[in-house]
């Protein structure tokens, strides 16, 4: 029995010594180091106002230049409001001019004839008046013909006055009052216009930045609401790592710290910089560590790549070396 005893206690060492053999054995390197992954964040484009897709240029998978046109929503009715808002500025514009310019000069004309007109009648009446004063003076007419040719004259007088005057007004521009409300009236056509165009070049929105075309959610002919995303962008910059760090290096993993990390097809070694480390504890992702790992508790940790890196895709595994 004692033979037999001896063999089953040493069997039993040696399968303990296997199992936590990780607590005893000279830890191999990058054994303390901590896994992670790549987050994106992307960029959703979607367009102002419900409409019909008339063209879809982004294509999934695809890089994009700053600028370049994803898409395009129908631009019918748009235009149509752009061109009504150019015919407003010019409709506002001719009347300022208008205002500024006085009478036409048909209208200064018939002004003109009507001067010469009664001039000619008063050269007429000054006449009359002349032969009614002799007449009067020697007895052959009554003083009431000379008062009548002499109220003649006095009348055309004035005919002849009030249309001088018409014509000095029919030469002047308006009221000071009137043109700057002619001029306001142009300035409220010309932002109108401005907003007209602005909406229709918002029917064709362009790339914020250099991006990869991360998903394509339409086609062309759909429609789609405003808002609604149409396109997701995935900018180099707009990605995060995220790891796990057990709690005895916690204290090392503060917002600031740079960190070195590498990844699967990636040249080298990486630099990234400590943006948000979890305030509380969470198990560790089974994904991520092995079994005898998974019911320690760790911190998440996030990290922002210091450079854009287009090798550096939402997904991909990451090794971050461990805190100095």
């Amino acid at each position: 029995m004692k033979r037999l005893a001896i063999p089953l206690i040493i069997v039993a060492l040696a399968v303990t010594a296997f199992l936590f053999r990780q607590t005893w054995l000279p830890q191999p390197p990058g054994q303390f180091n901590y896994l992670g992954y790549v987050e994106g964040e992307t960029t959703m484009i979607g367009g102002p106002v419900v409409g019909r897709l008339v063209s879809v240029s982004a294509e999934k998978g695809h890089q994009v230049k700053a600028g370049d046109v994803l898409f395009a929503l129908d631009p019918a009715q748009a235009k149509a409001e752009v061109a009504r808002a150019e015919a407003a500025v010019t409709t506002a514009k001719a009347s300022y001019d208008n205002l500024l310019s006085g009478k036409r000069p048909e209208e200064i004309a018939v002004i003109k004839a009507q001067i010469a007109q009664a001039e000619a009648s008063m050269g007429l009446a000054q006449k009359e008046l002349q032969r009614a004063s002799t007449l009067t003076s020697t007895g052959a007419a009554a003083q009431s013909r000379l008062d009548q040719a002499q109220e003649q004259v006095n009348l055309y007088e004035q005919r002849l006055a009030e249309l001088r005057a018409s014509e000095q007004v029919a030469a002047l521009p308006a009221r000071t009052s009137e043109v700057d409300a002619a001029s306001s009236r142009i300035r409220e056509a010309e932002a109108q216009l401005e907003q007209a165009r602005d909406k229709l070049t918002d029917l064709s929105p362009t790339a914020p930045a250099d991006a990869l075309v991360e998903d394509v959610f339409f086609k062309a002919g759909e429609w789609v609401t405003a808002g609604q995303p149409v396109v997701s962008l995935l900018k180099p910059r707009d990605v995060t790592l995220r790891f796990f760090v057990p709690e005895a290096v916690l204290a090392k993993a503060v917002p600031g710290a740079t960190v070195s990390f590498r990844c699967d097809g990636c040249d080298g070694f990486k630099s990234a910089t400590i943006a948000h480390v979890a305030s509380e504890p969470e198990y560790t992702p089974p994904v991520i560590y092995s079994e005898g790992a998974r019911a320690k508790l760790v911190y998440l940790v996030e990290a922002k790549p210091e450079a854009g890196d287009a090798q550096l895709r939402p997904g991909l595994p990451i090794e971050v070396e461990a805190l100095p």
